[in-house]
């Protein structure tokens, strides 16, 4: 039996860190308030809480939300003063400005208030910069007609942002999805080595129980000395059996504390006493049988890179339009008449039109050609996501069928090995059977009882594979609060 080097030294450190009586670095053992039986929903609910993968993805998915607050930033209203003075020659004109300008959400035009106040002369070419004495008072808006009436690059970068936003939550649904299935995993390789370790010290509990009924046998001069060789080698083999055993289920410890940890987010290592009964041992993983294809994580990102397609499309076609804007002004100025004149105190109202129009267009021609070659990628990308998926579902199913199955024929095949092995002690203890068929009986007894185990974890992992296939987030436990949060 065969564990990584990297498993082996991590358990050289806790050992040796056991022998000073110190505690591991890489884990903390359970306190006693947690020594009661660890079940497969104390591992999810753990996992759920402190694994730092998930926890990552739950930071990551906090900056697509800050960068589509920036990207909702360019709608903010801007305020902006401006003042200007001449301080030498002839006129001796002080303007002072002050503007707020607010971008409409639903058009790509905007809106705007407008005060100015002046001083002085100005020459006659910057006539415009009188005012009256309580200066002027300005509102205007500007209005797209056809580019940027029904999307712009301010309204597209915003929309982007929030397909990233939820990009990055079916991402980190993806994350959390693989975590809670490796935990699953995790769990139940730690329970079949658990009870593995106990059948083969249940075997070895037979052989030393033999041992003093052999020995006084020998001494009476019923059995030859030669069966206290033979049940020596047999001890020792059972020894090496549970040595491998509780290797193994110290390797499937540590590697269950990466998701199964304390309240500071702190890996547990779990000990062997906390096994729980062998007939709830894997957890039971319960799958809903109505599965939602757009529940897949993967393929709801596929959606929404296509949506993303969709809007730079849409902002491609508008490119193609030619700009046509309305501007309206409405502009009055209030108090005293000032240098400039009379002139100046009507209520004005202007309206402006603007045309513009590029002759080749090919930046929007070839953005347009792109994005629409980029859609029909990804509508075959996600016709193939979603076969792929399907069959993946049904193969698991079929394993799930499959696995049943043999735990029904391990079931029956323990049955008759145990009423073998207990037949043949029953005879060996009367003398009509001899020690090599004994022991045969009783390690293929155990052989299958360890044979049943890896078949009740075979369906449990069928199982969960199933829950993580069908994004079943209850059958896993799934919570996706972080526990900073």
């Amino acid at each position: 039996m065969r564990i990584r080097i990297g498993v082996g030294a991590l358990l050289i450190v806790t050992a040796a860190s056991a022998v000073h009586g110190q505690e591991s670095p890489a884990a903390s053992i359970a306190p006693s308030s947690l020594r009661s039986s660890l079940t497969l929903e104390a591992v999810l609910q753990s996992s759920a809480r402190f694994a730092p993968d998930i926890i990552a993805a739950l930071a990551r998915n906090r900056q697509a939300e800050a960068r589509a607050l920036t990207a909702q930033g360019a709608f903010d209203t801007v305020f902006a003063v401006e003042g200007r003075s001449r301080i030498a020659g002839y006129y001796d004109g002080t303007e002072l400005t002050g503007k707020a300008e607010q971008p409409f959400m639903d058009n790509g035009g905007y809106v705007y208030g407008h005060y100015r106040a002046s001083r002085g002369e100005f020459p006659v070419y910057e006539d415009k910069a009188y005012t009256n004495r309580l200066g002027e008072v300005k509102v205007g808006a500007l209005y797209s007609l056809l580019r940027d009436r029904l999307i712009d690059a301010r309204r597209s970068d915003y929309r982007l942002a929030a397909n990233d936003i939820d990009i990055t939550r079916f991402e980190t649904k993806a994350t959390s999805i693989g975590v809670q299935a490796r935990a699953i995993d995790a769990y139940q390789k730690w329970v079949a080595a658990g009870l593995k370790l106990k059948a083969y010290q249940a075997l070895l509990a037979l052989a030393q129980d033999r041992t003093h009924g052999i020995q006084r046998q020998v001494k009476m001069g019923a059995k030859p000395d030669i069966l206290l060789i033979e049940n020596e080698a047999s001890l020792v083999k059972r020894q090496a059996f549970v040595i491998e055993a509780r290797q193994a289920f110290r390797a499937a410890a540590v590697k269950l504390s990466l998701f199964y940890r304390d309240e500071q987010g702190l890996p547990i290592l779990v000990e062997e006493g906390r096994l729980p009964e062998a007939a709830n041992a894997f957890g039971r993983v319960r799958t809903d049988p109505a599965f939602n294809l757009a529940g897949r994580p993967d393929f709801a990102v596929l959606l929404e890179e296509i949506d993303k397609a969709t809007v730079k499309l849409a902002l491609a076609r508008n490119d193609m339009k030619p700009r046509l804007d309305l501007t309206g002004e409405i502009a009055k100025d209030v108090g005293r008449e000032g240098l400039g004149g009379y002139s100046r105190t009507p209520l004005e109202m202007i309206v402006g039109v603007t045309f513009k129009i590029p002759l080749q267009n090919r930046k929007a021609k070839g953005k347009l050609a792109e994005t629409q070659a980029k859609i029909d990628e990804l509508t075959v990308k996600q016709r193939y996501l979603a076969e792929k998926i399907q069959a993946e579902v049904t193969s698991i199913g079929i394993e799930v069928e499959t696995a049943s199955q043999l735990v029904d024929a391990a079931e029956r095949e323990r049955t008759l090995a145990q009423r073998l092995a207990s037949a043949e002690r029953r005879r060996f203890d009367l003398g009509s059977s001899d020690f090599f068929l004994v022991n045969q009986r009783e390690e293929s007894a155990t052989s299958v009882e360890v044979k049943l185990i890896e078949a009740n974890a075979r369906i449990a992992a069928a199982r969960a594979e199933l829950a993580a296939a069908t994004a079943d987030e209850d059958a896993l436990g799934l919570d996706l609060r972080s526990p900073f949060e």
